[in-house]
Formats: structure tokens, C-alpha cells, sequence
């Protein structure tokens, strides 16, 4: 399987690094465990001659041969972690060459791939349009606002949508190449992922801050601020929209449009990251942090952590250990 890893200027160290360990081992691996059946082609290459990582390490790329034809073609971040950085990034000379190469490569039949904020290249690039996919969480209100012909899902670590896929934050890197690796042997991703001490992972949502969220629009904030402060109420649309001065129907719709769910979600999202921090700073019961969040009983919101978090309370209390 011929690789190609597409380095830009300022490309996230550990995300570009990551990857390139994890094929790295699978093909020591494979060696090992299947006799070399297993065989990844990785080429690092790039639109310029000399290409550096956003700590300053210079990255032995490549030049791309104008009859290249890889097989995956794979997109590390760029080290861009705010919106103020990563939109003028998006139009920096390099990048828009390497956005017309990323297209002549799909359109040639070429899997790509990308995780964390290199993705916002594949759908600047119009090659996510009408599919789905994930991204960075904390950066998802932006994705939302630039590209709304894409389904995007942040809560999920991995998404696959026909010749593309998509990964998660930061550390997603090793969770699309340990993807990639299983495609071709299970049995070498797993002997991987144990060396690497890697869990497999299908959910960011445990990850996600509430706040940082809402911190992409004014009434997204209000909304929140509101939220924290009724937790113990719980939940009435109308009462939201009268205390933000706007109408159910636009709160719904701002929420839609911000963050993907609506304000009911959002408020079970508050619920569950003010539950949690409950159960790692206090010796409360499950009833008595129920109450603090706005439920009646313990096995509503325990049933809620688990759904949201994958853990109930004595799993979160043992991490702790």
C-alpha cells in the first residue's frame, strides 16, 4: 500500500510523528507476525523543497511527481489551534497548492485522509462536501460556519464516508493510523496499539468542554451562563429564550447552527461535565450529585453518564485512584 503523508509548514509534531510510528511499527510488526505480508509504502511529501514542523525541525519531504498515484494520501494538522490562526493558514500560498493537489488525487482515486485541524483542508479543498466527518471538537462551531455541505459529528474519534476518512484532535492521529492498520490486519493493529499503550477509542464526546464551545457566539455564551445557573431546575425552552430575549424557535436554531444539538443537549452536556466534576472533587453520593444536576434520583443521571461518557460513577471514582 503506497502512503503519502502530506507535510505543510507548521505541521503539528506530534500528530505528523504519531502517524508516522504507528505504520512504522505495523510494518516491523507484520514482519514479525505474518512473514512481511503486510507492507506500507510511506512517502512524506510536500509543495515545497524544504518544509518545517511548527517547533522548527526540518521535514525530509518529497517532491510530488506529476504521474504520482498513491493509495492513501494522508493530512497531519497544521499547528493552528485557534480560529484566529487557522483561517489566514487556510489561505497561505502552499496551502491552496496543496488543496488543488488533494482534489486531482481524489479525483484520481486516491483514499485521503486527514485528522484534527487537517481536515479543515479536505473541506476547504470541497472534497467533504455532502459527506460526513469529524474534526477537532474545540474548533467545530467554526467548521460549522465554513462548511455547511458537510455532516459534521465531533463527538465521534473516527468517521469514514465513502473514499475519506476523518479523525478526531490531536491525538486522533494515532487512532486514524491505528484505523488503517486494522483495514489491513487486525491482528498487527492490535500488537501496535499494545506497544504503544493505545486504547481504542470511537468518542471524543468525554473530552469535549462545554465552555469552549459556546465561546463561538455571544448568545451561545448567554445561553450557557444561563444553563449553569438552572441546573438544579432543569430545563424550560421557553424560560431560556424569555431570560435571553429572543424566541424559542431562534435559540433553537442559533444552538443548531453553533453547535450541532439542540439547547436540551446542551443543557444534559452542562449536566454531565458539572456531574463529573462532582464525582472526582466530592465524596457526594450518586442521589446527592443527582439532585446538584437536576434529577430526582441517582439511576436517571447514571444512566445519563454512562450514555455520555461510556463510564458510570465508580468507574470515574477509580480513575482517580
Amino acid at each position: 500500500m503506497r502512503i503519502f503523508v502530506f507535510a505543510l509548514d507548521g505541521v503539528f509534531d506530534t500528530g505528523l510523528t504519531v502517524l508516522l510510528d504507528a505504520l512504522g511499527l505495523a510494518n516491523k510488526f507484520a514482519a514479525v507476525h505474518l512473514g512481511g505480508t503486510l507492507s506500507f509504502e510511506v512517502s512524506i511529501v510536500g509543495v515545497r523543497k524544504k518544509v518545517r514542523s511548527r517547533q522548527g525541525l526540518a521535514i525530509p519531504v518529497q517532491a510530488i511527481a506529476p504521474d504520482s498515484k498513491p493509495d492513501w494520501v494522508i493530512v497531519p494538522a497544521l499547528n493552528t489551534a485557534s480560529p484566529d490562526t487557522l483561517v489566514p493558514a487556510l489561505g497561505r500560498r502552499d496551502v491552496s497548492q496543496a488543496m488543488e493537489q488533494l482534489r486531482k488525487w481524489h479525483a484520481g482515486g486516491a483514499h485521503i485522509a486527514a485528522s484534527c485541524i487537517g481536515t479543515f483542508l479536505l473541506a476547504e479543498a470541497g472534497i467533504l462536501d455532502h459527506g460526513e466527518a469529524t474534526t477537532t471538537w474545540w474548533l467545530a462551531p467554526l467548521f460549522r460556519q465554513r462548511y455547511p455541505n458537510v455532516r459534521l459529528d465531533e463527538t465521534r474519534m473516527l468517521v469514514s464516508s465513502g473514499r475519506i476518512v476523518t479523525a478526531g484532535a490531536a491525538m486522533g492521529h494515532l487512532d486514524l493510523a491505528l484505523w488503517l492498520v486494522r483495514k489491513a490486519s487486525p491482528e498487527v493493529a492490535a500488537v501496535v496499539s499494545r506497544y504503544l499503550l493505545a486504547d481504542i477509542r470511537s468518542s471524543q464526546a468525554p473530552y469535549i468542554i462545554p465552555n469552549h464551545l459556546a465561546q463561538a457566539d455571544p448568545v451561545i455564551q448567554r445561553f450557557e451562563r444561563w444553563a449553569r445557573d438552572h441546573l438544579r431546575e432543569g430545563f424550560s425552552l421557553a424560560a431560556a429564550a424569555d431570560a435571553l430575549a429572543t424566541s424559542p424557535r431562534t435559540l433553537q436554531r442559533r444552538c443548531q447552527a453553533v453547535l450541532g444539538k439542540s439547547p436540551l443537549s446542551y443543557f444534559q452536556d452542562l449536566r454531565v461535565e458539572r456531574a463529573r466534576s462532582l464525582v472526582y472533587g466530592s465524596d457526594l453520593d450518586l442521589d446527592a450529585i443527582a439532585a446538584e444536576v437536576g434529577y430526582v434520583d441517582g439511576a436517571t443521571l447514571g444512566t445519563l453518564l454512562r450514555d455520555r461518557l461510556g463510564r458510570g460513577v465508580r468507574e470515574l471514582r477509580a480513575e482517580l485512584r
